[in-house]
């Protein structure tokens, strides 16, 4: 039969020829050196379009990712801003308790200073407590403790308090005429307020705008005598005289 012949004669063949081996490994176990790879078929039209679609895809990929690194971007601003204001909100705080504590411990030295002042007003300021004093003083004076009130400043209820009350003369308004104890701040911020004898204009004087104006005494001018002009001779001969008029239409005498 036709097709037992052709079959025969491919068994044939083949027996003749051998197997064939296929040698696909990429070392040459001769030479040791790297095989290059088979050359491939030119790419059909079907191959053309599935090469231009996985550059699609890479551009989604591109595009995918640039949304990521954005995202993450923004988290990172957003973390960093938030540390910065943890930051300066943690430091404001350590500012804030660190004036506190320096305040409460310069409020326990007050009274050494008054008793400072004290002693150096009577004159009992000398040897080693005079040192001593003039250090607390400048410990004092370096972390920002000032004294304020001098006799003269005008009253402020704010930095002053008032122990005492008067009228005096020769001022415009709550004067504090004298210093009791000084004021102490740091900064804005009073530790302790000035207390102060406090006067007041006397209501019972007037004031410059209300006092009287006297008048200036004027002297009366006196008017010269008004001197009357003189007559003629010939008029102080007619009254010297003092003829008679004759009447000559009457003829009469008239003196």
């Amino acid at each position: 039969m036709p097709e037992h012949e052709g079959r025969h004669s491919a068994e044939t063949e083949f027996e003749q020829r051998g197997p064939t081996v296929r040698d696909r490994r990429r070392i040459d176990p001769e030479t040791y050196e790297v095989r290059e790879p088979p050359a491939t078929a030119a790419p059909t039209s079907a191959g053309t379009e599935e090469a231009a679609n996985p550059v699609s895809d890479a551009e989604a990929e591109v595009i995918e990712l640039k949304a990521a690194l954005a995202e993450r971007t923004s988290d990172l601003q957003r973390l960093q801003a938030e540390y910065v204001n943890y930051k300066r909100r943690v430091d404001r705080d350590r500012d804030l308790s660190r004036k506190v504590t320096i305040e409460g411990v310069l409020k326990d030295f007050l009274s050494v200073l008054d008793d400072v002042r004290s002693a150096r007003e009577h004159d009992e300021l000398s040897g080693g407590f005079k040192a001593v004093a003039e250090e607390i003083e400048r410990v004092t004076s370096k972390y920002g403790l000032e004294t304020f009130g001098e006799a003269g400043d005008p009253f402020n209820p704010h930095i002053h308090e008032a122990l005492l009350h008067a009228h005096a003369e020769g001022i415009d308004g709550p004067t504090c005429v004298e210093i009791l104890q000084p004021g102490y701040r740091i900064g804005d911020r009073i530790l302790r307020p000035a207390r102060v004898a406090v006067a007041e204009p006397d209501p019972n004087v007037p004031t410059p705008a209300e006092q009287p104006v006297e008048a200036e005494l004027v002297e009366p001018t006196h008017p010269e005598p008004v001197t009357e002009p003189s007559s003629s001779p010939a008029d102080q001969s007619v009254e010297a005289t003092a003829e008679p008029v004759t009447d000559e239409r009457a003829g009469t005498h008239e003196e």
